[in-house]
């Protein structure tokens, strides 16, 4: 695969790429299949620090569980559009940029870990759902924190833009629990401030914390707790009002569903060691997700 150097949303070394899909987003009538093939170019948003879903690793390479399945989507992709050099650019995203750099074309197919919630259909399309997490919390072994209400009077971590900040928000509102709440920019920050002592939990999607718990000094020091406070739809994000396109992404993940592949894919993600330091999630895939994948659908949670 073609792969573009990873661009940085921080720098000015996205701007002459910028300058390249202005003209696409702002002629939102451009079919993205069209829009790819003449440019020779498409574009994908990456997370940096989500393992094992999509991060990167020291040679810059982005990985992961979402990032396998989205090669097979740029694979069909290059057949459709007769571009067998199709080039891949990489487009990092946040939780706050994600839905728009997709609506305004910097970004062609987000292939991250982000859900598909109602509430954000009306501002992108999403492609069929390809993992189910539910969200908990992340804690050191020794912290006391066993469940939801031991939260009261402390500070507490989730991300920005999140299903779990606003239900931590809520939560904190209606049961007047007077936390302290700090939201991070990703992963990497997430992760950095629980290990410094600034919060007693973090609030994310429990295979994310996973993630996060695998990179942290001592795993063993850590674990995951408290009811679960929602089940999160994993998917795809690319614009809406583009039927073709997203025809195409979710005909290649149900080929991947049905025939079985997927399995060997989630297996090598969440069964088997995994980079940057070989920790095995040893997370089974669920009666949920196998059932989902028998049967692929684009259905949100809430």
């Amino acid at each position: 695969m073609n792969r573009l150097k990873l661009l940085s949303l921080a720098g000015w070394a996205i701007v002459p790429y910028l300058c390249l899909v202005q003209p696409a987003a702002a002629q939102v009538a451009q079919p993205t299949l069209e829009k790819i093939r003449s440019a020779n170019i498409i574009a994908i948003g990456y997370r940096e620090t989500s393992v094992p879903f999509s991060y990167v690793i020291d040679d810059n390479q982005v990985i992961g569980f979402s990032q396998d399945i989205c090669d097979k989507v740029v694979d069909a992709v290059k057949v459709r559009t007769k571009r067998p050099n199709l080039q891949v650019r990489f487009i990092p995203v946040t939780s706050q940029n994600r839905i728009p750099l997709v609506q305004n074309g910097t970004v062609d197919l987000e292939c991250g870990v982000t859900t598909n919630l109602k509430a954000r259909q009306a501002q992108v399309s999403f492609s069929d759902t390809f993992f189910v997490a539910t969200t908990r919390l992340l804690t050191r072994k020794d912290s006391g924190i066993h469940d939801f209400a031991d939260l009261t009077g402390k500070t507490v971590l989730t991300n920005q833009g999140t299903t779990s900040e606003r239900i931590l928000r809520r939560m904190n509102i209606d049961k007047q629990m007077n936390m302290r709440i700090i939201s991070a920019r990703d992963y990497g920050e997430g992760r950095a401030t629980l290990e410094s002592g600034r919060a007693v939990a973090y609030m994310m999607d429990d295979v994310l914390l996973a993630g996060t718990r695998s990179l942290t000094a001592k795993p063993s020091e850590w674990v995951i707790v408290g009811t679960a406070q929602s089940s999160e739809a994993y998917a795809f994000m690319m614009r809406n009002g583009d039927p073709e396109f997203r025809q195409l992404v979710n005909d290649t993940m149900a080929a991947l569903m049905k025939s079985g592949e997927i399995n060997a894919m989630y297996a090598k993600w969440f069964e088997k060691p995994v980079p940057p330091k070989g920790v095995n999630f040893a997370f089974p895939m669920s009666e949920q997700l196998r059932a989902l994948y028998a049967t692929p659908n684009d259905h949100a949670f809430d």
